[in-house]
């Protein structure tokens, strides 16, 4: 009796001989196979060129060095209009500043300790961008009750993000010269905690190293296995090169580069792997070298054009947000995919010329002997995976997307906030000094409010009364006048730490409640601000402006895609199914990282992380998509059988699907390695992104949709596909 997997079979036989070679590519060529062609007959100059690019650009950002700024100031917000009207006034404490914690055991106050202090601190304060020093010792309430814990207050010649390390170490060395075996000396602040920045090599070397043994397996031999990867170095390394010239003139957080490296190495990678797995498989099929390589960049670099276009314009959508700095970090992620997706259809071609007659040998060689051994077809597998999914479509999707739905829910719960010091390696200075403070002064002394007064000062002295006297804080300072004596600041001590809800609810109370009540009452404009207040408004409007952001996003998309597939419910699909493995995404980073499950500890998730991973994992779950869909498609209009292109669709695709999902997941699961929260929230993120997408949703529930679908999938309405633009990825 016959068996129904070998029935379903495609027949393996690589040619041998010329009857079997493929037929000859059409007059007419679409301008990829040109750009094959043209990238063919000047292999070495376009390796030049791109090496002349890499080399010049590095040259610039080497002369010039980079100015990454971090800009989470958001205008029209409460807390930026507190910060104005202090400025406005000459407030003192609208200045950045670092503190220079002490503990000593047997108290701070001792005549020894107290000369030791005021020597070190009278260094402190000749030190450049130092612009004055306040001891402990001229304000009782720098001290702790028990008299063991105290601060003096640094204010900084310029802004934290603007100081150098050098500098900033240079303080705290010179604060350490009064450390003895009693006295126990940190620094605190903003600038601070840039001394516990770690650099992320370790990381991308890991996530490389992954990669290259992932394409090893695959391919078989070191240079196939190293040409994706050289691919995507030239492509980030030149953008990386030109985002350092580029922050001299637009603002970009100093988080950039790495998420850059983060996306670049990905993206590029899973961008040569799709266009190098065509063109091999056109190898074994009889192809010469040159036409696997015009074939491969026609199917699979559309592929990879229309979805590095896909990720460019959801990263786009981040700029239309107007979130400070992270302005600049999107297009410089859009920049970084236009760069490797160019790369990939043009350098690789290169290469593949340089070494196509050796991987034309390799990969037919390989081929030969599998059938010589009996060995299945490739794809034979997953022919038979898809025949399960075809015979079970209902129960398969409806348990992958309870599965996915479980996952996702606990981003329901999801807090948004900033990483601060608290969070930083138990053994920096920073964390050291944010432990003694809260220690000595209270959970809330680290994320105190800044609330502005402006008026007469016996309005200013009735919000001293009020904030005393209003539950969820600890304590308030009494009116800090401004040098025009138009406006007063009083500095608010929570309860509450400030990462915790309670802080945040704090500061909606004042605002809605407490402080209209009591402007009604003198007459006077109070305001919210200071770092804590700016975190809760940076989430609440990532909160309120995400939908309009989803929208865009996804309508971009669904226009594109329709355009793409000639159909409307492939796209339907496409875009709710991203959303899925993107909740799945948030879901799995607030069970780890705010849940604190596997030993995390716990806090909020970086605020503008979700809109950021919304945006990048939406345009890079296309890849899978349109790769996957493209091949279904392609085998519908050869066989017009559905079942058929479904089955053989997947196996052709799901190997390299699998391939390219693992290199990601490796090089984005690889900066946990690093020691930056949001880093690692970022790269976890991300690696859960793409292994659902790769893994459970093209693999699964797309077979099982698709099957359930039938022959409507492919279904548009007449006047619509007339109304649309042409822009098949396949040529019939």
């Amino acid at each position: 009796m016959s068996d129904p997997d070998k029935e379903r079979t495609v027949t393996y036989t690589p040619a041998r001989t010329q009857e079997n070679s493929p037929a000859p590519p059409p007059p007419r060529t679409s301008v990829l196979e040109r750009t094959a062609g043209f990238a063919q007959r000047h292999r070495w100059t376009a390796l030049v060129l791109w090496l002349v690019i890499l080399v010049g650009v590095w040259a610039g950002a080497s002369a010039a060095g980079d100015r990454y700024r971090d800009d989470f100031s958001l205008p029209g917000t409460d807390s930026q209009q507190a910060l104005d009207v202090m400025k406005e006034h000459g407030s003192a404490d609208a200045g950045d500043s670092v503190d220079i914690v002490l503990h000593d055991k047997d108290g701070l106050t001792a005549a020894a300790v107290k000369q030791r202090v005021g020597g070190m601190l009278a260094e402190v304060a000749d030190l450049p961008k130092v612009a004055q020093v306040r001891s402990l010792y001229q304000d009782r309430s720098a001290v702790s009750k028990d008299g063991t814990i105290g601060y003096a207050t640094v204010v900084l010649d310029g802004k934290a993000e603007d100081m150098d390390k050098a500098d900033t170490q240079r303080i705290l060395d010179t604060a350490r010269t009064a450390q003895s075996d009693g006295l126990k000396v940190e620094l605190g602040g903003d600038a601070a905690r840039k001394l516990a920045e770690q650099e992320s090599g370790a990381a991308e070397g890991a996530g490389m190293l992954a990669a290259l043994v992932i394409l090893a397996i695959m391919f078989g031999t070191v240079i196939a296995a190293g040409l994706p990867v050289i691919t995507a170095l030239f492509a980030v390394g030149s953008t990386l090169g030109a985002i350092i010239v580029l922050s001299h003139t637009f603002t970009i957080a100093s988080y950039t580069p790495y998420i850059m490296i983060l996306v670049g190495l990905g993206v590029g990678i899973d961008y040569a792997l799709l266009i190098f797995a065509r063109y091999r498989a056109e190898l074994v099929k009889g192809a010469s070298p040159e036409d696997a390589s015009r074939r491969a960049l026609d199917l699979a670099g559309r592929t990879v054009f229309f979805a590095g276009c896909t990720v460019i314009v959801a990263l786009l959508g981040l700029v239309a947000l107007g979130l400070g700095s992270l302005q600049g970090t999107a297009v410089a992620l859009a920049l970084t995919v236009l760069v490797t997706m160019l790369a990939s259809l043009t350098l690789l071609p290169s290469l593949l010329a340089i070494f196509g007659k050796r991987f034309a040998r390799q990969f037919t060689a390989k081929a030969h002997k599998r059938i010589d051994q009996g060995k299945p077809a490739p794809g034979t597998g997953w022919r038979r995976w898809a025949g399960f999914v075809q015979r079970r479509p209902l129960a398969v999707l409806v348990l992958a997307v309870a599965a996915l739905g479980a996952l996702a829910a606990p981003a329901l719960d999801m807090r948004l906030g900033f990483a601060d010091a608290g969070n930083d390696p138990a053994k920096s200075t920073s964390r050291s000094a944010y432990d003694l403070l809260a220690e000595g002064f209270g959970p809330g002394f680290n994320g105190p409010l800044v609330v502005v007064a402006e008026g007469k000062d016996t309005a200013a002295r009735a919000l001293t009364a009020k904030l005393n006297d209003t539950k969820g804080i600890a304590a308030a300072t009494g009116p800090i006048p401004a040098q025009d004596k138009g406006a007063f600041t009083v500095i608010a001590f929570p309860d509450s730490a400030p990462q915790d809800a309670e802080t945040s609810d704090l500061v909606h109370v004042l605002r809605d409640d407490v402080l209209p009540e009591l402007g009604e009452q003198t007459g006077a404009q109070y305001l919210v601000g200071g770092s804590t207040s700016a975190v809760v408004d940076y989430s609440d409007t990532v909160a309120k402006r995400m939908p309009l952001f989803i929208a865009i996003v996804v309508g971009l998309s669904l226009i594109l895609l329709v355009m793409v597939f000639r159909s409307v419910l492939v796209p339907l699909k496409a875009a709710l199914l991203n959303l899925l493995s993107i909740g799945a995404a948030l879901g799995a980073m607030t069970l780890v990282f705010q849940k604190g499950m596997f030993g995390i500890e716990s806090g909020p998730i970086e605020a503008f992380l979700p809109i950021m991973v919304f945006a990048i994992v939406f345009g890079l779950s296309m890849d899978y998509e349109i790769f996957l869909v493209t091949r279904i498609r392609e085998e519908w209009d050869r066989t017009n059988e559905h079942a058929t292109a479904i089955r053989e669709g997947l196996a052709h695709t799901g190997g390299v699907i699998i391939a390219a999902g693992a290199i990601m997941v490796a090089v984005f699961g690889a900066f946990m390695l690093n020691g930056d929260r949001m880093l690692q929230q970022f790269g976890f993120g991300m690696a859960v992104a793409v292994f659902v997408d790769a893994v459970i949703i093209r693999l699964m529930i797309v077979p099982a949709a698709l099957q359930l679908m039938g022959r409507k999938a492919w279904w548009i309405p007449a006047g619509l596909d007339r109304m649309l633009p042409k822009l098949n990825l396949e040529k019939h």
